[in-house]
């Protein structure tokens, strides 16, 4: 056969093997269906993202900022902020203070927090020293006390605006109602970033 024929033979088999637009276009779409289906896995059950709402969580979160948050392996220690559901009427953010055995104190005159007896470091999360207030109300909690087994304290960074587990309405949190732990803040672009 000569060279030629290997020509004419190598260009009539690429003719009867080239994909047509419409082949080209189904896979195309398969792939694009593939990666949205992927995303949303990674999105529903990986990373979430939810809304600050309110101003409890002041200096750190404020109203309206867009955060990324993931359950993923997660298990709540003391600092973490978390969203927390079926509490209140909308998910609430707050800090994790303690978990389960530790005890809590809120000194009634200097108004500080103790975690099994040792002062918490409100400054570690950019937050001023001596602005936890008791609740006086018949839905106070009582102090001190010890966090239940599976369940975490939380505290608004914000105290003075926070409904938090000081209060009955919120109390011990169960780690089942914990939707995840907050990573990342998406919004305001001039905020975003890793987060305290």
């Amino acid at each position: 056969m000569s060279e030629d024929e290997n020509i004419n033979e190598i260009n009539i088999y690429e003719t009867k093997h080239k994909p047509t637009f419409a082949l080209s276009l189904i896979e195309w779409a398969g792939e694009l269906v593939f990666a949205i289906a992927i995303l949303t896995i990674f999105l529903t059950f990986v990373v979430r993202t939810v809304d600050v709402n309110g101003d409890s969580m002041i200096p750190n979160y404020y109203h309206k900022e867009k955060l990324m948050i993931s359950s993923v392996l997660f298990e709540p220690k003391v600092g973490d902020v978390v969203v927390i559901t079926d509490v209140l009427y909308d998910p609430i953010i707050k800090r994790v203070i303690a978990t389960e055995g530790q005890v809590v104190d809120i000194d009634k005159e200097c108004l500080s927090v103790y975690v099994d007896g040792i002062l918490f470091e409100d400054e570690d999360f950019g937050i001023q020293a001596g602005i936890t207030n008791i609740f006086h109300t018949e839905d106070s909690t009582e102090f001190p006390l010890v966090v239940p087994k599976g369940c975490v304290f939380v505290l608004g960074d914000n105290r003075a605006e926070s409904l938090d587990s000081r209060s009955a309405k919120v109390g011990m949190v169960d780690n089942r109602k914990i939707l995840g732990k907050v990573l990342l803040r998406i919004l305001p672009l001039d905020r975003f970033g890793s987060v305290k």
